[in-house]
């Protein structure tokens, strides 16, 4: 009866696996949440031409990602709120519709509050 015995071994494992203690689960409570700010940043045009384009990205090195504005435009005395999607120093930029842009570097959009669209550029406060 050799094939009789060779049903039993594997039958033996399943049997000492079942046995083992399991691998302990992982509190995710000691895990800190990662991801966006919980306070929205508002950016306000207060310049006199209309914003085309706006980019808040991580590292502006790497790319500005996309447009936040979408299909949508910032036409001057209009705001609108963004949730920056990670935390910490971020890069924002903005693009009229005359092809001018400003950019203002490394700035918390977690802790602004509030970027103005300037015709002068960006201003963070």
């Amino acid at each position: 009866m050799p094939g009789h015995a060779l049903a039993v071994v594997p039958l033996a494992l399943l049997t000492i696996a079942a046995c083992a203690s399991p691998t302990p689960a992982r509190d995710t409570a000691e895990v800190p949440a990662r991801g966006g700010c919980e306070v929205p940043v508002q950016v306000v045009n207060a310049s006199s031409r209309t914003v085309d384009r706006l980019f808040l990205a991580r590292l502006s090195l790497e790319g500005w990602g996309n447009d936040r504005l979408g299909q949508e435009v910032l036409r001057p005395g209009r705001s609108a709120s963004y949730r920056a999607s990670v935390p910490g120093a971020q890069d924002l930029r903005v693009v009229w519709a005359d092809g001018r842009a400003a950019e203002l570097r490394r700035i918390d959009p977690c802790a602004t509050g509030t970027i103005r669209v300037e015709d002068g550029g960006l201003r963070a406060g």
